[in-house]
């Protein structure tokens, strides 16, 4: 009996061992797996701190984002999509043996993947896309079980992956939108028949398609788009039976789409466009009765488009512009399916225009420009509320256009120009209030202007030239604020000029030419500070040129052929010449300025003011002739008074009474540099280096080998307020990359500004001005050094001057460069000083140049730091474009802004936009760093542009 006791006694021990085991065992797992997780979460940044929960203290179970095995409690996923996590992957992630998804995508993860994953060898799913991470992809063909691997969307670099081809298992293989060196796909696809989505789109690919990817006899999508794949559409693409989606759009396939693409029943969207594809379209194509998206624009593509399109029931997308086409549209499309989008412009299309195409009232866009369609357009659009862009011009159209179509409630874009349209704009058409863009140039629209046109506040573009418009120009159009195009040239508007217009914030662009406009030109125009061109000729006006009309920074203006009366100033005179004063029998121009610019214009006063002014100009020759021999002698004697006397007074007092300075003179210095007051106040007109919005500036090197300074004489007028301000400043402050100012000037009439001289001038020639075979100035190094100099100055005069300093007229005109290329900011006639708030300065009137004001300063007067930080980006735009801000390549009122916004959808439009003359292999990714600093300024949001502070930070770590 007692052997019964002692072998329970053994079972129990076994036991407790046995539990031992179980107990111990996985919490050293999970000891081992939260140290990981800690690890991994220590290498991230976390600004909205999701990861919070993630604690020592807790079971990794119930860390946010994980998932665990419920019977092990070992951690099996990872999953953080979207959360705004930066930092880099830490390989302790590796120590994780039973995790099978690590799902990270959409971040700002950098970095490289740790080759450590690939001891992971339970893991399903790796999917990081859409994050920052470089380096080369470490081979991961040791993980059997990968079923979805997806590195998307980053910046990988190295030879594009070819082991992928070992992983059997895998159903969706991502490895586009990366940095890869050049090369051919590689021939490694033929096991992998599970895939079903492949995504290598983007990936500086060349060379033809390899044979091995149509044996993914699985595969339902296929993009290899964004590359530089070559040869004929292939063939072989009737052997994936399961596809539903092909991407090769942007590509350089040449050759005829086969017929045995139309074997493919099932494919639902196609995009080829952006090839050379041409011929006419295959046989059977339109029986595909499953597509939603045909895409085929931008090839060379002829004949007509198959009938059977109009059968179609689920075509959502159809565009085929710029190519050949001809014929007829087919009668239904549209009847049966739910279009959203259509382009066929481009084309030689003919005959009617379609009627059905928003049969299901589902279109949206709606695009037929260049084409030959005749007859009306039909009025069943009257009915298609969803539209928000229509653009039928450059095709035949006549007759009137249905009042339900002017007054569409989405419609952001009307264009019906180059057309024969006849009737009028109804009424109606001021319920279109989302409208943007209203263009009917080149018709034969007659009628007067609806007074309801002003109540299309977000209007940007009226172009409404070229028609038979009569009657006055409504008053009403002056509560168009967003407006920034407005041409009402060639036609019958008759009456005065409404002085609304002038209250225009944003308007660049008034035409109102060849018109029947009487009275005189509003002085409110001259208000319009974003104004750049200006034309008002072959009218009737009459009156005097506004004064103030030459404050405004015109690059064009043409008031010739009307009835203007009165004198022309100097300034307008330079901008316009005699052509945009010509036909105006009564303006005149000063005698002086008239010889000067050689100007055909009439001379104020008559003859009689002739008469005189030759007759003073001769009594001076005679003068001068006189005592031109006494000059000499009496130089001498001068010269030798001057130095005795000068060498008996106070310094101080030598610079204000004697030197034969005229008493008047006030002079005020803020730098030791000895000055002759003479000399800087005798300038000559052939030192002359330059003129802007301020004065002019000359170069003077200074007697006695005391060096060269520019002079800035400011122009009469504002010239006190400039002096005091940029003295008030420039005064106080001292700063390596802000220009000194040495010393000012001041008499009645006359005020003068003595800088320190800058040899390179200023940055705008230096950027635009060609030097030798088409290259510039400045090579990428020099511009970021530029560009950083530039950040620090104006950082300087927002953080470290108090109160805060606002220059108001960043521009690249206003950087100057030393010998050095070292940045100077410079002419702060136009600065304020902030309040102590964060409100900003709200100030009476616009400052700053058309292409570099901020948006916020169409809407508001209250200026802050950001707008500077918007027209600094807007420098840095130029530093790494070379283009200017304002171009007519653009288009009508858009700029450098507009411009590059449009070229960031992939790479390859980025590296298209980078100077072509300074850009190479080595520093092409620097440039876009600074590209994207530039692209953080300009943002239209002040609040969500960075400080200057913080720009100088940005710069200086994309150092090259």
């Amino acid at each position: 009996m007692a052997r019964i006791p002692n072998l329970c006694s053994l079972q129990i021990l076994a036991i407790f061992f046995k539990f031992l085991i179980f107990f111990f065992q996985p919490s050293n797992s999970l000891s081992v797996e939260i140290q990981a997780l800690l690890e991994f979460k220590k290498q991230l940044v976390d600004p909205f701190n999701f990861l919070e929960s993630w604690q020592y203290s807790h079971s990794p179970c119930k860390f946010y984002g994980i998932q665990c095995d419920p019977n092990t409690g070992l951690v099996t996923e990872i999953s953080l999509d979207n959360k705004s996590l930066s930092g880099v992957i830490s390989p302790s992630v590796s120590l994780l043996q039973s995790l099978t998804s690590l799902v990270l995508p959409s971040n700002s993860l950098s970095g490289n993947i740790p080759s450590e994953l690939a001891n992971c060898t339970n893991l399903k799913v790796l999917n990081v896309t859409g994050n920052n991470m470089n380096g080369t992809i470490p081979d991961l063909s040791s993980l059997p079980k990968l079923e979805v691997l997806d590195l998307s969307t980053n910046y990988f670099s190295g030879q594009f992956p070819a082991w992928f081809g070992k992983l059997t298992s895998l159903v969706a293989l991502g490895l586009g939108g990366n940095d890869y060196v050049e090369g051919k796909l590689p021939d490694s696809f033929g096991k992998l028949k599970k895939v079903y989505w492949l995504y290598l789109a983007g990936s500086n690919l060349i060379g033809q398609i390899p044979e091995s990817i149509f044996e993914l006899e699985a595969l339902g999508t296929l993009d290899i788009s964004r590359n530089q794949i070559s040869g004929n559409f292939p063939k072989s693409v009737n052997k994936l039976q399961n596809l539903f989606k092909i991407e090769l759009f942007q590509n350089n396939l040449t050759g005829e789409l086969p017929v045995e693409l139309a074997d493919l029943s099932h494919l639902q969207e196609i995009d080829i466009s952006g090839n050379q594809l041409h011929g006419t379209l295959p046989k059977g194509i339109d029986n595909l009765k499953n597509l939603t998206v045909f895409h085929i624009f931008k090839n060379n593509f002829t004949g007509e488009i198959p009938p059977g399109f109009g059968d179609l029931q689920h075509l959502n997308a159809f565009s085929v512009y710029r190519n050949s086409f001809s014929g007829e549209i087919p009668a239904n499309l549209g009847r049966f399916s739910p279009l959203n989008s259509v382009d066929i412009s481009e084309n030689k299309f003919s005959g009617a225009f379609p009627k059905y195409l928003c049969q299901k009232e589902n279109l949206q866009n709606l695009l037929a420009v260049e084409n030959s369609f005749t007859g009306e357009f039909p009025n069943n659009y009257a009915s298609c509320k969803p539209l928000q862009r229509l653009r039928v011009s450059q095709n035949q159209l006549s007759g009137g256009i249905a009042d339900g179509i002017w007054g569409l409630p989405n419609v952001m874009m009307l264009d019906f120009s180059d057309n024969s349209f006849t009737g009028t704009v109804s009424p109606g058409i001021g319920a279109a209030t989302n409208l943007n863009q209203l263009v009917l140039s080149n018709n034969k629209i007659s009628g007067e202007l609806p007074k309801e046109l002003g109540k299309l506040t977000r209007l940007e573009r009226l172009y409404l030239d070229n028609n038979d418009f009569s009657g006055i120009i409504p008053s009403e159009l002056g509560a168009l604020k967003q407006i920034s195009s407005l041409h009402l040239e060639k036609n019958s508007l008759s009456g005065s000029i409404p002085s609304e217009l002038g209250e225009f914030p944003r308007l660049a662009d008034l035409n109102l030419a060849s018109n029947l406009l009487t009275g005189n030109i509003p002085s409110s125009l001259s208000m319009m500070a974003s104004l750049n061109s200006l034309n008002l000729s072959s009218n009737n006006l009459s009156g005097s040129i506004p004064t103030n009309l030459d404050n405004l920074k015109l690059s064009s203006l043409d008031l010739s052929n009307n009835q203007l009366t009165g004198g022309v100033s100097s300034d307008l005179l330079t901008l316009g010449g005699d052509k945009a004063f010509a036909g105006n029998k009564g303006l005149c121009v000063d005698q002086s300025i008239r010889i000067t610019m050689n100007s055909g214009l009439g001379a104020c006063g008559g003859k009689a003011a002739q008469d005189k002014y030759m007759k003073i100009k001769l009594v001076v020759f005679c003068i001068v002739l006189l005592t031109l021999a006494v000059l000499m002698g009496v130089y001498m004697l001068v010269s030798y008074w001057k130095y005795k006397h000068n060498a008996e007074t106070d310094p101080d007092k030598r610079l204000g009474q004697a030197n034969g300075m005229d008493p008047k003179w006030k002079l005020e210095s803020f730098q030791h540099v000895e000055l002759d007051v003479d000399e800087i106040c005798d300038i000559d007109e052939e030192k002359l280096i330059g003129s802007g919005g301020t004065g002019k500036v000359y170069r003077l090197d200074l007697k006695k080998g005391c060096g060269t300074v520019a002079v800035k004489q400011l122009w009469k007028g504002n010239g006190v307020k400039v002096l005091t301000r940029e003295m008030d400043i420039l005064g106080k402050i001292r700063h390596r990359n802000i220009v000194k100012l040495y010393a000012s000037l001041m008499r009645e009439g006359s005020n003068l500004l003595v800088f320190e001289y800058l040899p390179n001038g200023n940055l705008f020639e230096a950027l635009h001005l060609e030097v030798k075979a088409g290259k510039t100035e400045l090579d990428w190094y020099q511009r970021y050094k530029i560009a950083v100099g530039t950040a620090k100055g104006i950082a300087y005069l927002h953080h470290d001057c108090f109160p805060p300093i606002i220059h108001r007229d960043i521009k690249s005109t206003n950087i100057l460069l030393d010998e050095e290329y070292e940045a100077k900011v410079s002419d702060f006639g136009v600065a304020k000083v902030s309040e102590i708030s964060s409100r900003g300065s709200e100030f009476s009137c616009f400052a700053g140049t058309h292409g570099y004001l901020a948006p916020e300063l169409a809407y508001t007067f209250r200026v802050t730091e950001k707008s500077d930080v918007y027209s600094f980006g807007v420098v840095l735009l130029e530093l790494v474009t070379g283009r200017k801000p304002i171009e007519e390549a653009y288009g009508e009122g858009k700029d450098l802004v507009y411009w590059v916004s449009t070229h960031l959808n992939d790479k390859g439009s980025v590296l298209k936009i980078l100077d072509q003359k300074v850009v190479s292999e080595l520093v092409q990714d620097d440039m876009i760093k600074v590209l994207r600093i530039a692209a953080q300024c300009t943002v239209k949001l002040p609040n969500l542009r960075p400080s200057m502070k913080e720009v100088v930070k940005m710069l200086v770590d994309a150092e090259p």
